[in-house]
């Protein structure tokens, strides 16, 4: 176990490279990922207020779907990437009040400023807000042999569902989405079924695997984490994060900056891959040169064991974010050779509107 945006996580299970290959390579894996938080919104005008608030167009997300989002501050920065799932609207075929209700799932180190950021406007309106993080546990079937895991564990309506699509089985709620780019699907069940709903996949034959192994899949798949790759000092669309932005909403916290940089040019910096030679020890914050300047620095960084070579994310200025542009990064007193590459580091085989962006 370690510590990790003040959680404790399994780290490994054994052997980091066996978990890893279970993903990548052959099978599939599931992961605990209950540190994450997950916040329930609810109200008749639940959707009025996150429109305000976050990035992404909430009038247009069916119920049963997600999408991802980010909750911008004022300057358009990055408070915290998210997904955000529409329930079955509260009241609906009942006599009740038509109620739309979301679930926001978020990183465990943005957990707690999405709560806050939402939990100041309940006085607002009908917009209630109930932290579920602790009453309900996450976890991830990932790797190609996801769909026959979830066929043996759950049944086939749940491995046929399509991107982005969730759907309720017994008391388990089923999410196809990839933190990848394999295929994978999330499971949302209460605290007290996780360790039963645990051993049915592992019986279903998927291997447990710990967050080494998701941090060298994570960077192969491109997918930034917060507090390492992206933080308040970013601009949401500096961090990859484009497909959760709508440019035809109204207005939310930080819009203007957003709009205006998409539409009147580009911008300053973004998070680009890097793909060294050979294996090399390169650390995070490392200074990325080109003839002598300096034009961006390493955020996260690994061996690849699908490439067999180094792999790193990095925010690279705009001049020089095209695939193929030669680079140096500085490793003590050394210059290594490297080339920007397009993420992901490799080929996706999930389908692009599963993969999740946090």
């Amino acid at each position: 176990m370690i510590e990790r945006d003040g959680c404790s996580v399994p780290d490994a299970y054994g052997d980091v490279l066996l978990e890893y290959a279970a993903v990548r390579e052959a099978g599939a894996g599931v992961i605990d990922l209950s540190d994450r938080g997950r916040i329930r919104v609810s109200g008749t005008e639940a959707v009025q207020f996150l429109n305000g608030l976050i990035t992404n167009d909430m009038k247009t997300l069916a119920v049963d779907t997600w999408m991802p989002a980010a909750f911008p501050n004022v300057q358009g920065r990055l408070i915290a990437s998210v997904r955000v799932v529409r329930l079955m609207d509260e009241g609906e075929g009942t006599d009740k009040k038509f109620c739309p209700t979301f679930l926001i799932d978020t990183e465990a180190a943005t957990h707690a400023r999405v709560l806050k950021t939402i939990e100041r406007f309940t006085l607002a309106g009908d917009f209630r807000v109930t932290d579920v993080t602790n009453a309900t546990a996450l976890l991830s079937v990932q790797g190609k042999q996801a769909v026959e895991i979830i066929r043996k564990a759950l049944g086939d309506a749940a491995a046929t569902l399509a991107p982005n699509q969730v759907a309720q089985f017994a008391e388990v709620a089923v999410l196809r989405a990839s933190h990848t780019k394999e295929a994978c699907f999330d499971l949302v069940v209460d605290a007290v079924d996780a360790a039963s709903l645990w051993e049915t996949l592992q019986s279903a034959g998927a291997r447990p695997f710990g967050h080494a192994a998701l941090e060298i899949l994570r960077i192969e798949a491109g997918v930034p984490r917060y507090g390492v790759d992206m933080d308040e000092t970013n601009v949401v669309t500096e961090a990859a994060l484009d497909d959760a932005v709508s440019y035809t909403k109204g207005c939310y916290v930080g819009q203007e900056i957003i709009a205006r940089i998409k539409y009147r040019g580009h911008v300053a910096k973004k998070l680009s891959g890097l793909l060294f030679e050979r294996g090399v020890g390169v650390e995070s914050g490392a200074t990325i040169s080109v003839a002598g300047k300096e034009v961006g620095k390493v955020t996260s960084v690994t061996y690849s064991p699908h490439l067999g070579r180094t792999i790193a994310l990095a925010y690279l200025k705009y001049d020089y974010v095209a695939p193929g542009t030669a680079v140096t990064v500085m490793i003590g007193d050394e210059e290594i050779a490297a080339q920007v590459t397009e993420l992901p580091f490799v080929p996706a085989t999930a389908p692009p509107e599963q993969n999740v962006y946090s």
